[in-house]
């Protein structure tokens, strides 16, 4: 069976968890050999195995750490020199998908990026994307060289497939642009106990309607209760109210959860592009016509500070 690539995303050897999603889409296509880039190798290759990586190439170097993404790029070009995959699989992070573009440039291949589903060909792997604004769901092949695919997080839900893991030393060989932009600082990122927001199978989202910085607490409660990522529409991190970080849309960031709440957002196309692939979607809204209610699973109609501080006391009585 063919073998196919797939970058891990890590922070020292602790697996994120789209990499354990990409392992389970490669499984329907070929062999997944992981590729594991900088330091926690060690840490990493169990869990790889567990979820079906036959072999485990890895490299660490100082410049996976000190420069920007092109030694990253060269490693994945020798671990595709070397296996001759039948595709190469990365998150569809920002980081990721430059990665993906410049790879695909160095291999002379097609690329395809924010899949959102996987399947096996008889011309090669088929991608599912979402595409014009989640209006549209699209079948798409790469149609030269390796096809370089990038896959949104929860895509796909990571199964067990225990498999050989093996760990061998991949040789990578630097060029001259690999350190052309170097890392000079770096600033930790004030940790908030919350999941990752393009990662969280939970989103909670507050709008327009929060009205006011101080009042997204009441977003926040509910997004702890249910164990879940916080969001947060343009209009509110325009006014101030919330990180850019933690905008949802078509100028902020794209997520795919299994369920996405809206509070006070009325549904504007540039929000519906960045959660409408989400599984199941709930809405609050006070006005009846928001355009919002025409995507959801469920819809709500009243105040949000009423409603979602009962659903917020009603999750937390049900955990116990």
């Amino acid at each position: 069976m063919a073998e196919v690539l797939v970058y891990v995303d890590h922070l020292d050897g602790a697996v994120r968890k789209p990499t354990l999603e990409l392992l389970t889409l490669a499984r329907r296509i070929g062999d997944p050999v992981a590729v594991h880039l900088g330091p926690g190798a060690d840490t990493a290759a169990p869990v790889l195995a567990e979820h079906g990586a036959v072999r485990v190439l890895t490299a660490d170097a100082a410049e996976f750490a000190d420069y920007l993404v092109v030694p990253k790029v060269d490693a994945l070009q020798a671990a595709a020199e070397s296996v001759s995959p039948a595709a190469v699989l990365i998150p569809s992070s920002a980081e990721g998908k430059e990665i993906a573009a410049r790879l695909a440039v160095r291999l002379g291949s097609g690329i395809i990026t924010d899949a959102v589903d996987l399947e096996s060909g008889d011309e090669g792997p088929v991608t599912r994307q979402s595409v014009f604004a989640a209006g549209f769901t699209t079948k798409s092949r790469v149609t030269e060289g390796v096809p370089v695919i990038t896959v949104k997080p929860n895509s796909a839900a990571p199964e067990s497939a225990p498999a050989a893991g093996t760990v061998e030393q991949l040789t990578v060989s630097f060029g001259e642009l690999a350190t052309g932009t170097k890392v000079v600082s770096r600033t930790r990122r004030e940790a908030t106990g919350r999941p990752e927001l393009t990662e969280a199978a939970i989103v909670v989202s507050g709008g327009r309607g929060v009205n006011g910085a101080e009042n997204f607490a009441v977003i926040e409660n509910l997004a702890d209760a249910l164990g879940a990522a916080v969001g947060a529409s343009r209009a509110a991190v325009d006014a101030g109210w919330y990180p850019h970080s933690s905008q949802v849309g078509q100028t902020g960031k794209s997520v795919s959860p299994q369920l996405y709440i809206a509070a006070g957002i009325s549904g504007a196309i540039q929000h519906r592009a960045g959660m409408q692939t989400s599984k199941t979607i709930v809405a609050v809204n006070k006005d009846a016509e928001a355009p919002i209610f025409d995507l959801v699973d469920y819809g709500i109609v009243g105040d949000l500070f009423e409603i979602v501080p009962a659903l917020t006391e009603e999750v937390r009585t049900r955990k116990g």
